[in-house]
């Protein structure tokens, strides 16, 4: 529920037991109260119900009077405005979320009593409360379906222009309205939701780049499962070089550590970081050239070096310069342990002398393992990797 970046990556997510295992690569946990801000941002403050609102079509009231009241016609009514809206979640175990909008309708139209004709302001408090759910699940998608969509009305303020107004019509509009505003405003909200999974659903299904290298696609991994106090997404993501191939990882399930009063808690899997960051860390071989006096400063190592070239090799010994070249061999990976981070290199050392009557001589060739200590922080949105050598 809340939109975030993981190497260029923006995705939605929903909350998530503290101790809940997953399958996924990714999952994270959203409180109520995240989820509440990204529907009010989505559905109110955009003015997507408002909008939506403003087409409603509400039926003419007619009353035929009575003996001591004249026939009265109020025609022509129509949304003017829509004061104040809130709107609340509440989860629901096994159903999914209860969203509850409350709001002020300001309406108008023609008031027709007797043979008098003025206009007529109508002020209605009203609550819509609707339980929504997801359903079948395919491709990364589900569909949301509204169910059991209550609709209450409160307290009514009639205005006419001329000050008169009856007991008989205050009664009149309360009751018309409360018979006919439920069957407006419900399918309203009906559409509004669906437009708004919609929305969101598209941070869910994403395909975007890893600088020049590959891509990662991100994905609705199955059906969002809602309990009394969570409501979880799993997301699946799939590491592609560029060409086409993936890098596999396994998602063994791992647990999300409790979200407290956090707004939001994030879980990435240990294989799933390693197949990003052998898609990231594909460096190629450096070569460093140094001459004896740049190699003062280790002497010990100079000479340990040098005993080895062959007492015959002129082209070996004086301004010749040493050559260091430094190889990746196989896969970075990433470790996680508690409160530390690390990415292992193997690394392959080629010390060699460059001759120019001849191919390079090779001096030493080792293989190690370099081991990085990682720093992770967000900043601008994104996971960063401060790496530095342990």
């Amino acid at each position: 529920v809340t939109m975030l970046k993981l190497f260029g990556i923006v995705f939605f997510c929903g909350l998530l037991s503290p101790s809940q295992e997953v399958l996924s690569g990714l999952s994270c946990a959203v409180s109520p109260e995240a989820m509440k801000k990204v529907l009010s941002d989505a559905m109110l403050r955009s003015g997507l119900l408002q909008r939506h609102m403003q087409s409603l079509m509400i039926p003419n009231i007619m009353s035929e009077g009575g003996l001591l009241n004249s026939p009265t016609s109020i025609t022509g009514l129509r949304l003017v405005k829509t004061r104040h809206p809130t709107l609340s979640v509440a989860l629901l175990s096994g159903i999914g979320l209860q969203v509850t909008i409350a709001a002020k309708l300001e309406l108008s139209g023609n008031c027709l009593i007797g043979l008098l004709s003025e206009l007529i302001d109508i002020l209605v408090d009203v609550s819509i409360t609707a339980n929504i759910k997801c359903t079948n699940f395919e491709s990364g998608t589900v569909q949301v379906v509204v169910e059991d969509c209550l609709c209450i009305l409160g307290a009514v303020k009639i205005r006419l222009l001329s000050g008169l107004l009856s007991v008989s019509i205050n009664d009149i509009v309360l009751r018309h309205l409360t018979a006919t505003l439920p069957g407006l405003l419900c399918p309203v909200l009906n559409i509004v939701v669906n437009l708004v999974n919609i929305q969101l659903l598209a941070t869910l299904n994403l395909v975007t780049p890893v600088g020049t290298v590959g891509t990662v696609h991100y994905q609705l991994a199955s059906t969002p499962l809602a309990s009394s106090l969570y409501l979880r997404l799993d997301l699946d993501g799939t590491v592609k070089q560029v060409g086409g191939d993936i890098i596999p990882h396994d998602s063994s399930p791992c647990a999300l550590p409790p979200l407290l009063d956090k707004m939001l808690v994030m879980g990435v899997h240990q294989n799933f970081l390693n197949a990003i960051v052998s898609l990231m860390v594909q460096m190629p071989p450096q070569t460093f050239s140094c001459t004896p006096a740049e190699f003062s400063s280790a002497s010990h190592l100079q000479e340990a070096i040098m005993a080895l070239v062959p007492a015959g090799c002129s082209a070996c010994h004086g301004t010749s310069p040493l050559s260091l070249k430094l190889m990746l061999s196989g896969n970075p990976l990433f470790l996680l342990e508690e409160n530390k981070a690390t990415i292992e290199l193997s690394v392959l050392i080629q010390v060699f002398i460059k001759r120019l009557d001849g191919p390079n001589l090779n001096l030493l060739l080792l293989k190690a393992n370099v081991v990085l200590n990682v720093r992770l922080s967000v900043a601008g949105g994104r996971l960063m990797l401060g790496l530095s050598l342990g």
